[in-house]
């Protein structure tokens, strides 16, 4: 997927390697940089609150990634055709890490996650594959709308995100990865990708390439919003999981 080259080339350079605490730009050209970006933050933003719920308020989230924008801009230096996909990362980055900062859920939820998860897993085991959303529903005693607002839950508690799979990937790689190195960290991402089903990589492409969120992938694929929310934690966990073993 072309979108794949765009991300491990952007970790390989500045993105985990070394770079300066400032990147020599006036008040006046981050300014310009922040403003012609914003569009970026917006989106992720866009597309990290249907993940939420609605928790944080965008207008918090929005500063947050404008706050990461900045601190893209000010390790990358000028913008060129690679920052969109750096910056992207840091943005994301920084509304995750201050939403777990946060601990933003409530502890009551949590705990009925913790409990759904416990119960879902049971079901699977006794029925030797993943139950349907009616035949989870109908063990759990509770409405099929109750049931994809668990799923939501469980999925937004722990908004594993593509930069973080990326981020194992390229831990295995140094600080300051050769283009040898580089190379094999974007072949062992993309053999990972390709090990997905159908509708795994679509539900990836879609967030992360087309930045889409759970309600319009959900449209697209005629999908619940529960069901896309599955299917991107699944696939990021088989990622997470198949790069570890590499």
């Amino acid at each position: 997927m072309a979108y794949l080259a765009d991300y491990a080339d952007s970790s390989a350079g500045t993105l985990y390697g070394e770079a300066p605490a400032n990147a020599g730009m006036t008040p006046g050209e981050e300014q310009r940089h922040l403003v012609a970006y914003a569009p970026l933050v917006k989106r992720i933003v866009r597309q990290l609150n249907s993940q939420v719920s609605g928790a944080v308020s965008r207008e918090d989230m929005e500063q947050i990634g404008l706050m990461g924008l900045l601190e893209a801009l000010r390790r990358y230096g000028t913008p060129d055709n690679g920052f969109g996909s750096y910056a992207s990362l840091r943005v994301r980055g920084a509304i995750l890490d201050e939403l777990r900062r946060q601990d933003w859920r409530p502890r009551t939820v949590r705990q009925d996650s913790h409990r759904v998860r416990d119960e879902l897993r049971a079901l699977t085991r006794k029925l030797g594959r993943e139950p349907t959303e009616k035949e989870a529903a109908a063990a759990l005693g509770v409405t099929a709308e109750e049931f994809r607002q668990h799923v939501l839950d469980d999925c937004a508690e722990e908004m594993l995100s593509f930069d973080e799979v990326l981020q194992e990937a390229t831990d295995h790689a140094h600080s300051a990865p050769s283009p040898e190195e580089s190379f094999l960290v974007r072949r062992s991402l993309e053999q990972v990708l390709g090990s997905l089903n159908e509708k795994e990589q679509r539900v990836i492409q879609m967030i992360y390439e087309f930045e889409l969120s759970y309600k319009e992938i959900a449209a697209v694929l005629d999908l619940s919003d529960a069901r896309v929310c599955q299917l991107n934690k699944s696939a990021l966990a088989k990622m997470k999981a198949a790069l570890q073993r590499t």
